[in-house]
């Protein structure tokens, strides 16, 4: 256990616990969290996961910016929280997918990583929920908990054991946030005319 993974912990519990208050200081405190782990995760040999965060700090300044404009400018409204389209389920899934089997390939060739296809999964995960978080999207949840699921055992196979626990606590904050975002959707009226205009 080192400082690094200490203060990614304590950053990283942090964040996810204001993204499920809807508190858009979340985002500067993930930054933070992100370049923790860019260091944890280079000396673990975990590359997809290290390349994740600085990927994550882009979507980071995209999600600030959005959750602040209320999706666009001049926008003096918070952004909504809403349902995933169909159309955007076959988008982040194709994405998803390519991304996962491109990874896989990538890290299986390039690397010394032991862990080739589950790192590329759990990449792939994270970035269709960080997106869906980033537009408030009620299912980018259930993305970040099957996430959560294949963090926690990989993190402990690699023996970053305060790391795995904190994606337990943070499976756990999933669970939070998706019931807390659920309740503060419009109402089925609302809702319809809102994914009418977006899908």
């Amino acid at each position: 256990m080192s400082w690094t993974e200490i203060l990614g912990f304590v950053t990283g519990a942090l964040c996810v616990w204001l993204v499920a208050r809807q508190h858009v200081a979340n985002w500067p405190i993930g930054i933070a969290n992100n370049v923790f782990f860019i260091v944890l995760f280079v000396r673990s040999g975990l590359y997809a996961d290290a390349g994740l965060q600085i990927v994550f700090v882009a979507l980071a300044a995209f999600g600030w910016w959005t959750w602040t404009h209320g999706g666009g400018p001049g926008s003096a409204q918070a952004l909504p929280v809403r349902r995933t389209t169909r159309t955007e389920w076959a988008a982040l899934g194709a994405a998803g997918a390519a991304g996962v089997l491109g990874l896989t390939l990538l890290l299986s060739r390039v690397t010394d990583s032991t862990v080739p296809f589950w790192d590329a999964l759990t990449t792939g995960l994270s970035l269709m929920a960080t997106y869906g978080q980033c537009r408030k999207l009620l299912e980018s949840w259930w993305l970040w908990i099957a996430a959560d699921l294949v963090y926690i055992p990989l993190y402990a196979y690699k023996g970053l054991y305060l790391t795995s626990a904190l994606y337990a606590g943070f499976l756990a904050l999933c669970v939070v946030g998706l019931l807390g975002w659920r309740r503060t959707m419009p109402a089925d009226g609302a809702r319809t005319t809102t994914a009418g205009a977006t899908a």
